[in-house]
């Protein structure tokens, strides 16, 4: 049986459980083929801790931690309100294909709720087409204001 929790960063399991999950999602194709740096390794729950507006939902298989998503509050000036970005979204690949994602997406929009949100944001990579299809089927679609401008693309600059 799955359990989908609201990860505690100072519940020493659940920082094994994130940590080992962001790994096992940095070493995948999807998440850059890399295992997670020796600095985020080190730093990563602490930093998560430190920012009330990130939280994090895990899922175990019993002892197991089989999934996480990452989430961080943000704001939309033209409703005013709030807003969630689905940051990492992470299935252990033993476990997909069950369900599991949806059910922490689940969670992540009821948090969001409860935080007054406007909307839930998140990207996904156009070759992922069975994590385009579940947010599909969930609801989410491309962003989009006037259909003559097309839809927005997310883009990045990395800092040094």
């Amino acid at each position: 049986m799955i359990e989908i929790v609201r990860a505690r960063y100072d519940d020493p399991a659940h920082a094994a459980a994130l940590l080992d999950l962001m790994d096992e999602y940095a070493r995948d194709p999807a998440g850059g083929g890399e295992a997670l740096g020796d600095f985020a390794r080190e730093h990563l729950i602490a930093e998560l801790a430190a920012r009330p507006f990130i939280f994090s939902v895990l899922a175990f298989d019993g002892d197991k931690p089989v999934g996480l998503v990452n989430a961080m509050e943000g704001f939309s000036p033209f409703a005013c309100r709030p807003l969630v970005n689905v940051h990492d979204v992470v299935v252990g690949a033993s476990h997909r294909g069950r369900g599991i994602a949806a059910q922490m997406l689940a969670e992540v929009e009821a948090i969001a709720r409860e935080r007054g949100a406007c909307k839930l944001t998140l990207e996904v990579l156009d070759g992922n087409a069975p994590a385009r299809a579940l947010y599909q089927r969930l609801g989410f679609t491309a962003y989009q204001l006037d259909p003559a401008l097309g839809h927005a693309r997310f883009l990045q600059k990395w800092l040094s």
